[in-house]
């Protein structure tokens, strides 16, 4: 009789012990942090896909392999016109904020140094170096959009837009798996 009233105190004490809770709710759609993220999200994708829809401009490099060129138009393809959407989403929506990057100057620093480096590795590389290096930072860019595209699109309160940023996502996810296999098959050969 005792361990019936003793055993449901004490799984209710280990309980309480635990920390045992709800998580935390979601914000609500459309509150503040939701578009302060959705519009950070916006603006480092815009950022990136302005970058990469640029990437096509080394079709003037002579390609060992076909493959590669095909997949860096195709990134360059898809970066500009996700560009476009994101565009197309301020235009219509004044709310959506495409230059407010709000990265810590320690961080711009950092990302501006990484920029000058990998400029100058491509750059100065030819033949299996040069693709091997593209092809790095090209699964670097793709997973980063990827993701980005992602967290836009959990925080996206319009259903239309939230799916054109999730379909964005996966195609960039295709894109980082497409790259990553040609990067594969480079390290193999």
């Amino acid at each position: 009789m005792i361990m019936k009233i003793i055993f449901p105190l004490l799984v209710a004490m280990l309980l309480a012990a635990c920390g045992c809770q709800s998580p935390p709710a979601a914000p609500p759609p459309g509150s503040s942090i939701v578009l302060t993220t959705r519009n950070n999200c916006y603006s480092l994708l815009h950022q990136l896909l302005s970058e990469e829809k640029d990437v096509s401009k080394l079709r003037f490099i002579m390609w060992k392999r076909p493959e590669v060129k095909e997949l860096i138009r195709k990134i360059s393809a898809a970066s500009e016109a996700g560009a476009k959407t994101l565009e197309g989403f301020a235009k219509r929506d004044p709310s959506i904020i495409l230059d407010d990057i709000a990265l810590p100057s320690g961080e711009v620093k950092t990302r501006a140094a990484i920029s000058s480096t990998k400029e100058k590795e491509i750059l100065g590389q030819t033949g299996d170096k040069f693709e091997l290096t593209l092809l790095l930072t090209q699964t670097e860019a793709l997973s980063y959009g990827w993701h980005l595209a992602k967290v836009a699109s959990e925080n996206e309160p319009q259903p239309e837009r939230a799916r054109a940023l999730a379909g964005l996502s996966e195609e960039m996810q295709n894109l980082y798996h497409e790259a990553f296999m040609l990067l594969l098959s480079k390290t193999k050969s």
